[in-house]
C-alpha cells in the first residue's frame, strides 16, 4: 500500500495523489507498487530490495544520488496472553524531493506521523522530517524499556510467592526480547553517528541539534537496554538456584519420609514370618505396634537433628 502525506497547518494529513514535498509512507507494497516507486521515483533496486528485507539490519547507503537509511525500530506484539517485544527494520530513501519510507508491516513509530499525533513537523523539510522520524523511534524504545522494566518487576514478586512455568517463560521472553532491543538500538546508535559526519546527509544547524538529541535518547535507550539485561539475567540464575534448591530439600524430605514409613514394613515383616519361637514377646499383637512407633520416634529425632526434615 503506498499513501501520500504532508504538513498542512501544522499536522500532517493524507493526500490523495503525489505533490512534491509529500512524504510517501510504503506499508508491504506488492509488485505493481513496487515497480511504481522504482519506476517513478527512480530507485535503485538494489536499495529498495534492501529496505524490504526483513532481516536488513540498521545501515546507511548511496547509489546513484539516492541515499537509504535503515533504522531498526521497536515493535510490541500481544500473543496469546503475553506481550512481546521484537524489533523491525524501516527503510527511508532520499530522493530529490520526497521522503520514502519503506517497511514490511504497520509500525507503531511510523503511525503516530501518518495519524498526525506528532506535530510541528513538515514534511518538505526532507532531512528535519527524518530526524523527527528518529527521535519519535528513540522514545519508543525508553518507552518500551519502561514498560519491560515493570513486567519483569511484577513477574519476580510473583516469582517469590509461587515459581510457576508460566512466569519463567515471560521472564525468558523479556530477556529476548532485550536482547532484540540491545542489538539494534547498537546498530541504530553507528548509523547516527554516521549521519552526523554529514557525508551522507547535509545537516544545518537546526538538524544538527536534533540529531545531538537523537543520539542522546539512544544511547540512553542502549543503557537501559544493556542495564535490565544484566538484572534479568542475574535475576533468573538466582530463581534457577532457588529451584534447584528447593527441589533438593523435597528430595530430601521425601528420603526421609520413605525411610520413617519402612519401619513398619520391615517389623512386621520379621513379626509375620513363620516360625516358632526366637522373637521377643511374640504372640503379644501389640509389641510389634509399639516397637515400630518407638524405632520410627527415635529414628525422626535422629533425623530432625541432622535438618532432614
Amino acid at each position: 500500500m503506498v499513501s501520500y502525506y504532508k504538513t498542512v497547518n501544522d499536522r500532517i494529513e493524507e493526500i490523495q495523489k503525489y505533490e512534491e514535498g509529500c512524504w510517501v509512507n510504503c506499508i508491504s507494497p506488492d509488485d505493481d507498487e513496487t515497480q511504481y516507486l522504482l519506476d517513478f521515483f527512480n530507485i535503485p533496486p538494489e536499495l529498495l530490495r534492501s529496505a524490504l528485507d526483513e532481516e536488513e539490519s540498521s545501515h546507511i547507503d548511496n547509489e546513484n544520488g539516492t541515499t537509504l537509511i535503515i533504522i531498526d525500530v521497536p515493535v510490541v506484539e500481544k500473543v496469546s496472553k503475553n506481550i512481546t517485544y521484537s524489533t523491525m527494520p524501516i527503510g527511508i530513501i532520499f530522493t530529490d524531493k520526497n521522503v520514502i519510507t519503506v517497511s514490511v508491516k504497520e509500525n507503531t513509530v511510523l503511525s503516530e506521523f501518518s495519524e498526525g499525533v506528532v506535530r510541528n513537523v513538515v514534511t518538505n523539510y526532507k532531512t528535519h522530517f527524518v530526524l523527527h522520524i528518529m527521535l519519535r523511534m528513540a522514545t519508543k524504545y525508553l518507552q518500551y524499556l519502561k514498560q519491560i522494566d515493570k513486567i519483569s518487576n511484577r513477574i519476580e514478586r510473583d516469582l517469590r510467592r509461587s515459581a510457576k512455568n508460566r512466569d519463567l517463560n515471560q521472564l525468558l521472553d523479556i530477556e529476548k526480547s532485550l536482547v532484540y532491543f540491545s542489538s539494534s538500538l547498537k546498530s541504530d546508535e553507528i548509523t547516527l553517528e554516521k549521519i552526523m559526519r554529514g557525508r551522507y546527509i547535509k545537516l544545518y544547524d537546526d538538524d544538527q541539534d536534533l540529531l545531538e538529541d537523537v543520539l542522546i535518547e539512544i544511547k540512553q535507550a542502549v543503557d537501559m537496554a544493556a542495564t535490565y539485561l544484566h538484572i534479568l539475567t542475574g535475576t533468573m540464575d538466582v530463581f534457577a538456584s532457588i529451584i534447584s534448591n528447593n527441589l533438593n530439600s523435597v528430595m530430601k524430605i521425601q528420603a526421609s519420609l520413605t525411610l520413617l514409613v519402612s519401619i513398619p514394613t520391615v517389623i512386621s515383616g520379621i513379626y509375620g514370618m513363620n516360625i516358632t519361637g526366637g522373637l521377643p514377646f511374640d504372640g503379644i499383637w501389640w509389641f510389634p505396634i509399639l516397637l515400630s512407633v518407638i524405632v520410627m520416634v527415635i529414628l525422626y529425632f535422629i533425623l530432625k537433628r541432622k535438618d532432614m526434615f
